[in-house]
């Protein structure tokens, strides 16, 4: 490698590490979601019980285990953002892995480029930083379908592909259920069609000893513990009925994820419009991926419930599929789109602290014109200089400069929003501002996040008004203390 391309891998690895890391302090814990699974981690790394998740006192069996082994080792470490930094460290060790995997079947330009789209696309960005199970799942789902690529390529490459990819499966298993085992069988499904014999490869036992080792001895740990409460809830509740029935109030049109999608991989989406499905049909890794990220759309498409935090493992495909079209047809008008939906970011930064506080509905209607113009005067600079980059060099140079470009937004929307974030969405600042007088409070009428952020801060030592009588109560939204009716 030439000294000048070690400085620039050098300098982006830093960036990278920066947007990925730097902000996670920034912000407390957000949304209902955040502190329960960061209470059950706590709690697991205090009563050494690392079979049964546990929230408040309750087995909590919505989620299988890996998020809190990860968040309850870096509790034990000491890091505050103990469940956070497991997922950001995820996201941003897979760029590495998916980098090195992309150049050795694909190439190293195609490899640099998937990489950039990737690393600064708005959805993996966002899920880095948030304390959940998607990034665990599409990391794990990644990297256990692009180990199959030599195998994709070559039947006769199994030797370490097929360990490798039921391992990392049986990781995936145990980040967020039976959702990996689903997508991996539809990203599949046109290969086996297409060549039935090559399914008893799968089938083998170098392929499912990994995965029984990794993901079994939880399952069966757990089950053989808590018996039907966790085949119930975790099996019929969390996989059946979240996928028939409207019972868990997730309910959303079967189109739901093209809108989701196209906002998940910007600034990249006008990318899009240059891939040849002729191309893509006469390669049977592109093949493989446009069927990962298809079918993992169709899946959740037909769903019931749906979040937008599903469609993130198809992320890692697009990428591929967008960077192999790219070296081959660049397109300056692509490009130039690319650096002008930049501007999306400065809007993001304005709607986010309100939307996750009231919702995108109230938040849109609370936006100022003024408010609009300045911040896209802010960021203007930074599209102005990438468009130019577009329209004077081409090629992987006008790639990376919408990279730099959307880098810099996405690091400056981060350290911006996230403090409002935390004042509006989150009950950190507002439990540290009134904790000496938390003894003396009970909780009334507040939004779950309020609550559940209220019970994580206090480790579950402020009651409900139900359950004792206290003269002033925690009620409203956003919170307040008011004396008790």
């Amino acid at each position: 490698m030439k000294r000048s391309q070690a400085i620039v891998c050098a300098c982006a690895a830093l960036g990278a590490a920066a947007l990925y890391l730097a902000p996670l302090g920034l912000r407390g814990l957000v949304g209902p979601d955040e502190p329960r699974y960061a209470s059950i981690a706590r709690e697991m790394a205090a009563s050494g019980d690392w079979v049964t998740p546990v929230l408040w006192g309750e087995p909590w069996f919505e989620k299988p285990v890996l998020l809190y082994w990860l968040g309850a080792a870096a509790h034990a470490a000491g890091f505050e953002d103990f469940t956070r930094l497991p997922a950001a460290l995820l996201g941003l060790g897979f760029l590495g892995f998916f980098y090195w995997i992309v150049r050795r079947w694909f190439g190293a330009a195609e490899a640099r480029a998937a990489a950039a789209i990737l690393a600064t696309s708005a959805g993996w960005t966002a899920f880095s930083d948030i304390g959940g199970f998607d990034m665990p799942l599409a990391v794990f789902t990644g990297a256990a379908l692009l180990c199959l690529l030599p195998w994709i390529d070559n039947p006769a490459a199994k030797r370490t592909a097929l360990p490798a990819f039921g391992a990392l499966l049986g990781l995936a298993v145990l980040s967020k259920g039976l959702a990996a085992p689903a997508i991996a069988f539809l990203a599949l499904l046109p290969l086996l069609w297409e060549t039935p014999r090559r399914a008893l490869d799968l089938a083998a036992p170098r392929t499912l000893i990994p995965f029984a080792l990794v993901a079994l001895p939880w399952y069966g740990a757990c089950l053989a513990r808590n018996g039907e409460a966790f085949w119930s809830e975790f099996i019929w509740e969390h996989h059946v009925e979240r996928f028939f029935t409207s019972s868990l109030e997730h309910v959303q049109p079967f189109w739901f994820y093209l809108p989701v999608t196209a906002l998940f991989l910007l600034p990249w989406t006008p990318l899009l419009a240059t891939l040849r499905p002729a191309e893509i049909a006469a390669d049977r890794r592109l093949r493989f991926l446009a069927a990962w990220a298809g079918g993992l759309l169709l899946l959740f498409s037909v769903a019931v419930n749906k979040l937008p935090g599903y469609v993130l493992p198809a992320l890692p495909p697009l990428a591929v599929l967008l960077a192999v079209g790219w070296v081959r047809r660049p397109s300056r008008a692509a490009a130039l789109v690319a650096a002008a939906s930049l501007l999306a970011i400065p809007l993001a930064a304005l709607l986010l602290p309100r939307a996750l506080a009231d919702g995108l509905g109230k938040a849109w209607a609370s936006l100022a014109f003024g408010e609009l113009l300045a911040a896209g005067a802010a960021s203007a600079a930074a599209v102005a200089l990438a468009a130019f980059a577009v329209a004077r060099f081409g090629g992987l140079r006008a790639l990376a400069a919408v990279a730099a470009a959307a880098a810099l937004l996405l690091a400056l929307l981060k350290f911006e929003t996230y403090p409002a974030i935390s004042r509006l969405a989150g009950a950190r600042e507002f439990y540290f501002e009134h904790r000496a007088r938390m003894p003396q409070l009970c909780i009334g009428d507040v939004r779950r996040h309020t609550e559940y952020g209220l019970r994580y801060y206090s480790a579950d030592r402020i009651p409900r008004c139900a359950e004792r009588t206290a003269r002033f109560e925690i009620t409203g939204d956003p919170p307040r203390i008011a004396p008790r009716q």
